[in-house]
């Protein structure tokens, strides 16, 4: 049997703000599993794969740079196997990601998309939006600055205002839920589902019947998501309201699983294998 040739296409740094370790140590853990399992993978960065340096058949990637997803769109086209797929990289840019997922009647903050130099203060006010998230919403965040969190409309012109003058065409306007945090960890195809509460001290117990149906609402929530956005390996953030509801505040293809890296590696090399049996 041929052995399977696998690209695994690093992160650009610039996408990785304050995780620049963090995701090249996921990729190459997965890469090891995979090579553990008899795969012969080779790394690079997403500027050799953008300059064609990468031939294998099968790529695994947490790319960022349009080029890079424009390019991994082209060859998924052609037959290659991509994860995550270039489309559902692109899905995760804010605009998109809040229009499918509220398209979907996935459970998401109401929002409004605008541009960078609209006027939007009277508008604010008319839906009640006081405390609000402001996101860049043309491409991936960058930098902490491109996620903003405000409590007035007149905050929220001042940031839309500084958003337009750093070139950004749209943002996302989110309304704030108020309750708890919860990040979120999944594999897509594989029983692999984390999440936790980061600021609780307290670890999670399965045995609350709260918690376990928490649990069993959240991998769904999540799972549809995935798939909605056409995702195998993502992470993200929902808030619960004090009534136990879930909403997703975002959702990321291929996070760094910092909380949970092993565990999560060998699931992504186990759903990669799977996809390469049946691209086959």
């Amino acid at each position: 049997m041929a052995t399977t040739k696998i690209a695994a296409i690093m992160r650009a740094g610039v996408f990785s703000p304050n995780h620049v370790g963090n995701d090249a140590t996921i990729l190459n853990t997965v890469a090891e599993q995979l090579r553990k399992r008899g795969c012969e993978v080779r790394t690079y960065s997403e500027e050799q794969f953008c300059s064609g340096e990468v031939t294998e058949p099968v790529i695994i990637n947490m790319c960022r740079e349009r080029k890079s997803t424009d390019l991994l769109q082209r060859l998924e086209d052609e037959g290659k196997l991509v994860i995550n797929s270039g489309y559902g990289i692109e899905n995760c840019i804010r605009e998109r990601q809040a229009r499918i997922l509220l398209g979907s009647n996935i459970p998401y903050p109401q929002s409004i998309i605008v541009d960078t130099d609209e006027v939007v203060r009277q508008r604010l006010q008319k839906l009640g939006f006081t405390q609000c998230w402001i996101k860049r919403g043309d491409f991936h965040a960058q930098h902490a600055e491109d996620v903003s969190y405000v409590r007035t409309p007149a905050e929220a012109q001042d940031v839309l205002q500084e958003y337009f003058l750093r070139g950004f065409r749209r943002a996302v306007i989110s309304r704030h839920l108020p309750g708890k945090l919860v990040k979120f960890y999944g594999v897509a195809g594989t029983p692999f589902f984390n999440w936790f509460r980061p600021y609780e001290a307290e670890p999670l117990n399965m045995r609350d019947e709260q918690t376990r149906r928490t649990d069993e609402e959240l991998k769904a929530l999540c799972r549809k998501a995935a798939r909605e956005l056409n995702l195998i390996v993502y992470g993200g953030e929902c808030i619960q309201a004090e009534d136990g509801s879930l909403s997703i505040i975002d959702f990321n293809d291929w996070p760094s699983f910092s909380a949970c890296r092993n565990e999560a590696a060998t699931n992504i090399a186990k759903a990669v294998m799977a996809a390469v049996k049946d691209h086959k």
